[in-house]
């Protein structure tokens, strides 16, 4: 038996996948993992050990299409060099980026694995962030972006993932932290990502350049002097399928498809949307509206004393057509010698739609309307601030992109207001994106005010809608069974366009991230809006971290 271990421990020491297929267990299905083509072809290349037992490579990257199971070999690449390899004391790190957590999500699909693999469970002790191994006294420990928790480490193995999001100098050094000590024969660092965005995500751009001046030694698995990087642009995991690939370039904006699904660095500034797209939500006919005091609107304002336009717009929900339409706009121009007077164009502007509509909510930015924001507060009118900030921008811009994609926002032909949209791009980040103008004299702010406004009505509406069919349910005949699911939640899923459970999320705003409450005041946005297909509520910062992956 003692013999038969030996062997056992033996070739596993000189065989990455052969442990891993012995030891290791997929949690999903409590089996041995079965390796891609591409996945295996680079964990044997990265981890066999050389003759003198040391790694061949301090610096390995895999970078691979979205979905494509990178934090699992990321996971089995750690478990394989801390167990088999690290010897006694070894040090794994697991590395959050600006995003996550400490607890990032290689670490937590370690922790799964083990506690799915009977040849480990027994042998670990876990805790939130750390994993001991008793035998062995090694350790894989996930750990912040602070380059200070880093300071004096030891590693073994360190895993970043997703490193396009390592931007802020914290990140950067924390990188630099975690460089493969000398001291240590098996030593090396690991990342696992998508590409990034030009000119932003140096770190991975720097890696990316490296990688291509090596020998490519196999299909996009690319051998230089002390790294060895995949990159893959096309799918590589056998569940990523051509209807799939599909169904994603028309979900993705463009150069979301490009950096997610075909793995290219892409610039920050994109066309915001397609100008077919926008000419479709044109209706023939569709005027602005003079006046109604029964239509419920909400309204959006993007401000500016001097340099950029000043606009307001308004915006109802369209329950019998399922569609945001645009209500009214208007759009002021101040000048550096003629800045613009709040009170004689946006208030007395706000004041008066007030008398000519309902007026449900005023979005605004309070940078530059502090005051006038308060004076319209205590006339009556519903202000709310709207801080131009990084998750409320993203909302926003995500928002009012997806009605015009959809077709689910209906507009009246103005020429400005189309030239306006033209001239808007979608600005990305590793924080989110938002609307913004490629050249400064172009005038956008009549977009920024729309989509604050659609926001608005896409939210109200929703709540309009339950309130409605609540209204309905009650009304029913007296004796009539009441029933919830049949009732008033069955009709609400009906009009909203979705599921009952994603109309029961959208109606009691419940998360669907973390599936917890949404309290008033929290930051919140909606994804896939219900008429338009079905949607989902989350916080902000839940939909951060699903936009990225977490």
């Amino acid at each position: 038996m003692a013999l038969n271990r030996k062997f056992h421990v033996a070739r596993w020491r000189s065989d990455p996948v052969a442990f891993i297929r012995d030891v290791l267990r997929d949690p999903e299905t409590g089996k041995p993992f079965e390796l891609y083509p591409a996945q295996e072809r680079f964990i044997r290349e990265a981890l066999t050990p050389t003759p003198d037992g040391r790694l061949p490579y301090p610096e390995l990257v895999f970078s691979a299409p979205k979905k494509s199971g990178k934090t699992a070999t990321a996971a089995l690449m750690m478990l394989y060099v801390v167990v088999a390899l690290g010897g006694p004391y070894a040090e794994g790190y697991c590395a959050a980026n600006d995003f996550d957590q400490a607890q990032g999500r290689v670490f937590q699909a370690i922790m799964r694995i083990i506690a799915a693999s009977p040849l480990l469970r027994n042998s670990a002790r876990v805790t939130a962030n750390r994993i001991e191994f008793t035998s062995t006294g090694a350790t894989i420990t996930a750990i912040a972006s602070d380059y200070a928790g880093a300071a004096g480490a030891n590693p073994t193995i360190t895993v970043f993932d997703e490193l396009w999001a390592y931007t802020s100098e914290r990140a950067n050094r924390l990188f630099d932290e975690c460089v493969p000590p000398p001291t240590r024969k098996v030593a090396t660092r690991l990342t696992v990502t998508y590409a990034g965005f030009e000119g932003e995500s140096r770190l991975l751009e720097s890696l990316y350049k490296r990688a291509m001046t090596g020998e490519e030694i196999a299909p996009s698995l690319y051998r230089s002097p002390g790294l060895l990087a995949a990159w893959h642009h096309e799918p590589v995991a056998p569940w990523q399928t051509p209807e799939w690939i599909e169904q994603m370039r028309g979900q993705l904006r463009p150069n979301a498809f490009l950096r997610q699904i075909e793995n290219r660095f892409v610039s920050a500034e994109s066309s915001f949307v397609d100008m077919a797209w926008w000419d479709a939500c044109v209706e023939e006919g569709l005027r602005p509206v003079v006046g109604d005091s029964r239509l419920a609107v909400w309204v959006g304002v993007d401000a500016s004393v001097k340099r950029d336009s000043t606009a307001i717009a308004a915006a109802t929900y369209d329950r019998e057509a399922r569609v945001v339409r645009l209500v009214w706009h208007k759009v002021f121009q101040p000048s550096v010698t003629d800045p613009l007077d709040f009170e004689s164009t946006i208030e007395k502007s706000l004041l008066e739609l007030r008398g000519r509509f309902d007026v449900r909510e005023v979005r605004f930015d309070p940078y530059q309307l502090v005051a006038v924001a308060q004076r319209l507060a205590a006339s009556g009118l519903p202000m709310v601030e709207f801080a131009q900030s990084v998750p409320n921008l993203t909302e926003a811009s995500s928002n009012l992109y997806e009605l015009i994609k959809g077709r689910n926002l209906a507009v009246y032909a103005d020429a400005d207001l189309r030239l306006a949209v033209s001239r808007a791009v979608a600005l990305e980040t590793s924080r989110g994106w938002r609307i913004a103008k490629e050249k400064a004299s172009h005038k956008i702010d009549v977009v920024v005010a729309l989509a604050q406004a659609a926001l608005g009505a896409v939210r109200g509406g929703a709540v309009d809608a339950l309130e409605h069919l609540k209204e309905l349910a009650a009304a029913r005949p007296a004796g009539a069974p009441e029933n919830r699911e049949n009732g008033y939640q069955r009709q609400f899923s009906t009009l909203w366009g979705g599921s009952r459970p994603a109309a029961r999320r959208m109606a009691e705003k419940t998360c669907a991230h973390c599936h917890r409450p949404i309290e008033d005041g929290q930051p919140w946005t909606s994804v896939q809006v219900g008429p338009f297909g079905g949607s989902n509520v989350m916080h902000a910062a839940c939909n951060q971290r699903a936009m990225y992956g977490a």
